[in-house]
């Protein structure tokens, strides 16, 4: 691997690219002794496991001690032993059940097929039995699996929702009865508006566990986050302090070069000899369908190892971070046909499934016209929105090596085994530090060297990292956020619940201080039916039909739309409704698995957009128009730096409305702004946010030194973008989770205001967080702006790539004197 970051340092198409490399040591594994069963031990030994690593021995010991438990190591640490043998052991002794859950079929697929497989090697003695129960069984499967009593139920928490809990006392009384453990897997997945609703499926899990009188033993999966006991007590319901940590990995891993890669800046770039390829492919940069909720304020949104000194702090002084930079997409194509053509199997992380299309056919054409035929076919996008046999077809050619290149979206970062690969490149930073740790982790399994390399791309944060990458490197986790007690989730819950089983008024221990409040809402509504009975008092559901099948875990709203080829009358994909507003308008440029589409027509009352192909290199992208409305503060206080600055936390009411779009047809074009002829339906959004107020005195001194009329607004706007974009260093969110709106004159408060809110219905503790933490916010994104480069503002400090308002006004020196004043330096 020396060699290759030696070649690329030496090729003249990559010259000053590299901003740092940081090589992290390889480490020898730490095992540990443990008594296992002879039937299980030599079970194991066949996989050739002749030894457990000391973290999977601490995780079963306490296990083994009843003791709930989080095993919070990276990707590739063997995290999977940690909960089998527990499992095998109590089915193997009394018959115990363990229920697993996971976020993705896939991860179910792929951990059904392992576990089934050892199963099946423990002998005649101790038969084990594993089943998956997901909505892909038909129901005859479903009924066989039933018929089974498996001893481990492999699902999804849809389905635990949906199929199990409901039936709980009928259909799989014999499962919950015995059942002793439950598996967790991927924990810090659960966050969001799917994680809010998981912690509630979960609180009535642990009702219907009372309800057979049993106390299974929680064991909770995760990546590296910085509040593994607390995030695992918020998604289950369990004490924090009920739960062990077991987050220092001992596994064996080898070697890995980091290399922050940085793209040049345009005003370098222009003085660079053309190079037609990477033209081409920068004709792109903008992310398409990117997956945002905000609008004016998009959001931007450790492991032990060696540094080796003689690379650490390996930086290229000819170059300095921020600045508007050439397309980190042109810089990745360029680096992965490069790769692959020297026979590494790489993965690419890309942030939007229009992306990852859009790029990978971008590769095979430049592979095809190196005359590398045979490997352009090799080369393919990975997304959720494929189909489930075409996802399963690029993991086994991952797998076997057949297929030597992906563009992926994050669909690939959890834990499907796709083998060991070479090289992952990251198409811009995936957003946190949990996330990039997973997904370099799907680099160099075992003791091989691997290469991970971040290319930078234009956001804030990207080149807050590429001048800082120690930041990076030595920074704390971030914390995982959900939020429980969301009370516009509750209700649909409680009503579920009751069907499971009555409800009782001490339930408030699952469901919070509302819940009595809840409770007479819904009794008042007609949904519940209340019954005095020598017990007391008990509420059951009176709702004519089911009301788990009411709501969905994982979206918003549940209504979907068709993407269909017109010519050939076929359902290419299916997209929620929010994202088919956004990517799929009339005159939208859609690309999917090679083809570029343009959209002909949107009917949203028959749910379908019809797409025609065409041979265009533009692309498109929504804007917003969105106002906020304040329904009631929670909390308030004044900054320590200046009193007269107040910060408040409130809930909010967000209305937003698509009614135009830009449309990108050049490499250094800003974009045309086109009216749609109809504006699209306004969507609502009731949330929680804080916000702040700027004082008359400061916005009269911004007004008097603006050079024109716009210039307060732009640099309110400009302080939004800036604290947003910097909320992943604190809190496990992804860019797009948070939302901003400043304006310079608000109703409620009468004065100048900017908004940051989380973009999900009710809040999931982002905005909280933010709440928490604004002046540390307010600070850091003062260092940032002045520190850029840039003239008069970029995406590397006050441009956002989400921006519902097409980035403009934006000021940013008013933006930096705007943040002086506020903290009063």
């Amino acid at each position: 691997m020396d060699e290759t970051i030696q070649w690329l340092r030496d090729q003249s198409q990559h010259q000053g690219r590299i901003q740092h490399h940081e090589r992290v040591a390889g480490r020898e594994a730490t095992f540990a002794d443990l008594d296992l069963d002879y039937r299980l031990e030599m079970a194991l030994a066949r996989r050739n496991i002749e030894q457990l690593y000391q973290h999977q021995v601490s995780a079963i010991e306490a296990l083994r001690d009843n003791r709930n438990t989080v095993l919070a190591t990276p990707t590739a640490s063997g995290k999977s032993l940690a909960y089998t043998v527990p499992a095998f052991e109590r089915a193997i002794d009394h018959g115990g059940r363990t229920l697993y859950l996971a976020p993705q079929r896939a991860l179910i697929n792929d951990q059904e097929e392992t576990l089934a497989a050892l199963a099946s090697d423990l002998g005649l003695g101790a038969q084990v039995a594993v089943d998956q129960y997901t909505g892909q069984l038909t129901q005859d499967e479903k009924r066989a699996v039933r018929d089974r009593q498996p001893h481990v139920v492999l699902t999804t928490p849809d389905s635990l929702h949906y199929a199990l809990l409901p039936w709980a006392s009928r259909l799989w009384e014999w499962f919950f009865r015995q059942l002793d453990t439950i598996v967790i897997d991927e924990v810090h997945e659960y966050r969001g508006i799917f994680g809010s609703h998981v912690s509630l499926v979960l609180r009535r899990l642990n009702r219907v566990c009372e309800r057979f009188d049993v106390a299974p033993d929680v064991i909770c999966c995760s990546a590296t986050i910085g509040n593994p006991a607390e995030h695992a007590g918020a998604v289950t319901g369990h004490p924090d302090d009920s739960f062990t940590v077991v987050d220092e990995d001992t596994s064996v891993t080898g070697p890995t070069n980091w290399l922050f890669w940085n793209p040049p800046l345009k005003a370098d770039a222009d003085d660079e000899q053309a190079n037609p390829s990477h033209e081409a492919v920068a004709a792109g940069a903008a992310e398409v369908g990117s997956q945002a909720i905000s609008g004016a304020g998009g959001a931007v949104p450790d492991t032990n190892t060696t540094a080796d000194p003689a690379v650490n702090g390996d930086s290229n002084d000819d170059s300095e971070a921020g600045g508007e930079r050439q397309s980190p997409h042109a810089e990745t194509v360029g680096l992965f046909c490069d790769l692959v053509m020297r026979g590494y199997q790489t993965l690419v992380f890309t942030r939007s499934r229009q992306g990852a299309e859009r790029y990978a056919d971008w590769c095979a054409d430049r592979l095809r016209a190196r005359n590398e035929h045979d490997l352009a076919d090799a080369i393919t996008a990975y997304q959720a929105a494929l189909k489930q046999t075409r996802r399963e077809e690029i993991e086994d050619g991952l797998h076997d090596g057949s297929i030597r290149g992906v563009w992926s979206t994050n669909a690939l970062e959890l834990g499907v085994d796709v083998g060991g690969l070479d090289v992952v490149l990251l198409d811009g930073y995936p957003g946190t530090r949990m996330s990039t740790h997973q997904r370099a982790g799907r680099a160099g399994r075992g003791e091989e060297s691997s290469l991970v390399t971040l290319v930078g791309g234009n956001d804030q944060l990207d080149q807050y990292l590429m001048a800082n990458p120690d930041s990076f490197f030595d920074g704390d986790p971030e914390h995982a956020v959900v939020n429980p007690e969301n009370d516009q989730l509750i209700p649909e819950h409680v009503c579920s619940a009751a069907t499971e089983s009555w409800l009782k008024p001490d339930d408030t221990r699952h469901f919070g201080e509302s819940f009595p409040e809840i409770v007479a809402d819904l009794e008042e509504a007609g949904r519940l039916d209340r019954r005095d009975t020598n017990a007391g008092v008990r509420w059951l559901c009176d709702d004519d039909d089911s009301p788990q099948h009411e709501m969905s875990l994982r979206t918003i709203d549940d209504r979907e739309v068709r993407l269909v080829d017109h010519l050939q009358n076929t359902t290419i994909a299916r997209l929620p409704f929010a994202d088919a507003l956004r990517d799929a308008h009339p005159e939208a440029i859609y690309h999917h698995q090679g083809t570029t589409y343009e959209v002909a027509d949107l009917d949203l009352d028959r749910g379908q957009a019809l797409l025609e192909s065409t041979p265009t290199n533009n692309y498109t992208r929504a804007l917003r128009d969105k106002e906020i409305t304040v329904e009631h503060d929670f909390d308030e206080f004044s900054l320590d730096t200046n009193p007269a600055v107040t910060v408040r936390f409130a809930e909010v009411t967000l209305r937003e409305q698509i009614d135009s779009y830009l449309r990108f047809e050049g490499t250094n074009d800003d974009g045309t702004k086109i009216l749609l002829d109809e504006p699209l339906p306004e969507t609502t959004l009731r949330t929680r946010a804080l916000y702040f107020t700027v004082p008359p005195a400061i916005e009269q001194a911004i007004h008097a030194q603006s050079r024109n009329e716009d210039g307060f607004a732009g640099a309110i706007h400009a302080v939004e973008h800036g604290m947003i974009s910097l909320f992943p260093l604190e809190l496990l969110c992804d860019r797009r989770d948070i939302g901003g709106l400043s304006t310079p004159l608000h109703p409620h408060t009468g004065q100048s205001t900017i908004f940051i809110y989380d973009g999900y219905p009710g809040g999931v503790g982002l905005s909280q967080g933010g709440y928490d933490r604004v002046q540390g916010l307010m600070e850091g994104t003062q260092d940032m702006i002045a520190a850029c480069p840039c003239e008069s503002g970029c995406p590397a400090c006050i441009q956002s790539p989400h921006c519902g308002n097409a980035n403009s006004p934006l000021e940013k020196d008013l933006a930096v004197e705007l943040l002086n004043q506020l903290l009063a330096n």
